[in-house]
């Protein structure tokens, strides 16, 4: 298998994640830099009315500044970038604002990825880290900013599917209070119960939770004062656990939310609403925890470009 150094980057609704990493002839992978910045590139897109969608410029602007500094890593190392884009980029109407700037600056273009595609590459992070889930009942669930990717596997095929579910659409659409109204939350899980009517759930199922809410949610559990990936991936988070955090967040306010341990005050505002979507997915699914994974799209896109060498 052919060896190089490879920078792959997800540009996401609300994070803009980076990993630099060496594939030896083996295929065996050594991460180099491992980066995840809040940059809140799809501010807005739970918002209805004239410009509802649209890329605004300071997110552009900030998403921009941090793509500087993965540029500057992956010519460290020597690498050859990928970056992919997600929903608030498949939605933006104003997408080239950004798309532009942020090739020349990568020295490689943006690919803005379907929901398919990203449920693919997040199914492949996921049995590449988890070798003991093949060939049993799977369902795995990436919750982002602006969407969820779900992907079924079992006995009868792989199914996937994106939702319009994500953390910072679902807080922007409904929850105006701080802390959140009952109704609010109400209103968050009617339109999550919804949407997952559609999945055609396995009995039995190993349910793996990606990205970051998944993640912080695990961290918050486990009382993390400094994030540790190594504790984090693969940890099984419990109903009772996600229950439990759910109410601590259900009965605080930002503020409060700022500073719990394990919680970046930076996701204090969207939160609680990744977190519901989570939960109903779980009771939906008919599991009594959730196989946490630190790594999403960006691991899935690294095994990608290894395969085709």
């Amino acid at each position: 298998m052919p060896a190089g150094t490879f920078a792959t980057i997800d540009v996401g609704t609300n994070t803009t994640l980076l990993l630099v990493a060496r594939v030896d002839d083996a295929g065996t992978v050594t991460v180099l830099e491992n980066a995840a910045e809040i940059t809140r590139l799809g501010r807005g897109i739970g918002q209805t009315g004239s410009g509802a969608g649209a890329l605004g410029a300071e997110g552009i602007a900030r998403t921009l500044d941090v793509l500087r500094g993965y540029a500057a890593l992956a010519r460290k190392h020597g690498a050859r970038v990928a970056a992919i884009g997600t929903e608030a980029l498949r939605r933006a109407p104003n997408g080239g604002d950004f798309l532009g700037p942020a090739a020349e600056i990568l020295g490689a273009p943006v690919e803005v990825i379907d929901g398919e595609r990203e449920a693919a590459l997040t199914y492949r992070a996921t049995v590449e880290s988890f070798p003991d889930v093949r060939g049993g009942s799977l369902v795995v669930v990436d919750i982002g900013g602006g969407s969820t990717e779900i992907v079924v596997s079992g006995r009868g095929g792989v199914w996937s599917r994106s939702l319009p579910l994500g953390s910072v659409r679902l807080t922007e659409k409904h929850v105006h209070h701080d802390p959140a109204a009952r109704e609010e939350i109400a209103a968050v899980t009617r339109e999550v119960d919804e949407a997952l009517a559609v999945v055609p759930w396995p009995s039995r199922a190993t349910l793996v939770g990606v990205a970051g809410t998944v993640t912080t949610l695990a961290a918050m559990a486990l009382q993390l004062a400094t994030y540790d990936a190594d504790r984090v991936h693969g940890h099984e988070l419990g109903l009772g656990e996600l229950t439990l955090e759910i109410a601590r967040l259900l009965a605080s306010t930002q503020a409060q939310r700022e500073r719990f341990v394990g919680l970046d005050p930076r996701r204090a505002d969207v939160i609680l609403a990744g977190a519901v979507i989570l939960r109903r997915i779980a009771d939906a699914a008919g599991v009594r925890a959730v196989r946490v994974s630190d790594r999403g799209i960006r691991w899935g896109l690294l095994y990608e470009l290894r395969a085709r060498g």
